[in-house]
């Protein structure tokens, strides 16, 4: 049996898991084998550059966490080597880049388990599928690449409108 001070320790950190986790706006949960301290740094980096907090926890200490935080079908896959990756504002940046990984490694070092979006649980091949979504710039890119188009031939019209009437008016 622990300690008492176990005990409250291992509370404390299942009540910072849950604040963690309820004020992301995505997470995501890998199976992580055989990855190296040059992979791992490399991978750490990157989230960290697009704002997700990536690290391993227990699974019991998780498995009370996301019970808590009210997504209970997470607990199902808790089992092995877990880390888990956490957004607070891009809600497809872990699965992007970790999926990215993924595909890197052939997925061999890296599998994804499951994730959430808010309330909404995703198994692996959910998860697998949000990971092909483009981050929000370059959607937002793709946005305005396509209304560009329309844009510019409409401006050539209204342009070529112009020209012909004060071509009319000088003849």
């Amino acid at each position: 049996m622990p300690s008492e001070k176990i005990l409250l320790e291992k509370q404390q950190r299942v009540k910072e898991l849950e604040e963690l986790i309820k004020n992301s706006a995505a997470g995501v949960l890998v199976d992580y084998r055989g990855i190296t301290v040059e992979e791992d740094t490399k991978l750490r980096r990157e989230l960290r550059e697009a704002g997700v907090k990536y690290f391993v926890e227990k699974n019991t200490m998780l498995r009370f966490a996301v019970k808590n935080c009210g997504l209970d079908s997470l607990a199902d896959v808790l089992e092995g080597t877990t880390a888990i990756a956490l957004s607070e504002n891009d809600q497809t940046a872990p699965a992007r880049i970790l999926g990215k990984f993924s595909e890197d490694c052939n997925g061999e070092k890296c599998t994804f388990k499951a994730g959430f979006i808010g309330t909404e649980i995703y198994d692996a091949d959910g998860v697998k599928a949000l990971s092909k979504i483009p981050s929000r710039e370059v959607l937002l890119a793709q946005l305005v690449g396509s209304l560009q188009g329309p844009i510019q031939k409409l401006a050539a019209t209204l342009q070529a409108v112009v020209d012909k009437q004060n071509g009319g008016d000088a003849a």
